[in-house]
């Protein structure tokens, strides 16, 4: 090999390096992500933006019925902001400031933000989580078993390789 061709190929490849390092290190987007507790298997990945509103949805076990528990993201993070729900009981706060409207009893939590949430998805509670305007059926996504949910920054290389 000459030279000449030596010096091409020795920065052709250092160029390329330099670029699949800045793919690493330069952030692509946010994106929720929805897992298999048990086994990591991701069964959801959803883009998401700052304050982005993520609502899960559900029908109490004893009360039968509904509850929303509104989050919205904050960098990696889920701000829980909002609970709505028609009927007091069991998981529900009780001796919490709440007021009514609508038909609901609605609480604004402070000072609760979550890196993950780990849901046990119910056939009779038929869990739902919307993102933004889409919703998913929590209970076929998993097949009612228990799913880790968090909000995940993923760079532009790692974003080009995912599925």
């Amino acid at each position: 090999m000459s030279h000449h061709r030596y010096k091409l190929v020795t920065l052709a490849v250092l160029a390329l390096v330099c670029s699949a390092g800045l793919a690493t290190a330069i952030p692509g987007e946010r994106v929720l992500v929805v897992e298999d507790a048990a086994t990591g298997e991701q069964l959801l990945s959803v883009p998401v933006a700052e304050n982005t509103t993520v609502n899960l949805s559900y029908t109490h076990s004893v009360e039968k019925t509904p509850v929303y528990d509104i989050y919205e993201v904050r960098g990696t993070h889920l701000e829980n902001t909002e609970m709505r729900f028609q009927s007091y009981g069991w998981g529900l706060p009780a001796r919490e400031n709440v007021h009514s409207e609508n038909g609901f009893f609605v609480f604004n939590p402070t000072n609760r933000s979550y890196d993950e949430l780990y849901v046990k998805p119910g056939r009779i509670a038929a869990h739902r989580l919307t993102v933004g305007e889409q919703t998913y059926d929590l209970v076929s996504l998993s097949d009612a078993h228990s799913v880790r949910i968090t909000v995940e920054s993923r760079s532009v290389l790692s974003t080009a390789l995912s599925p």
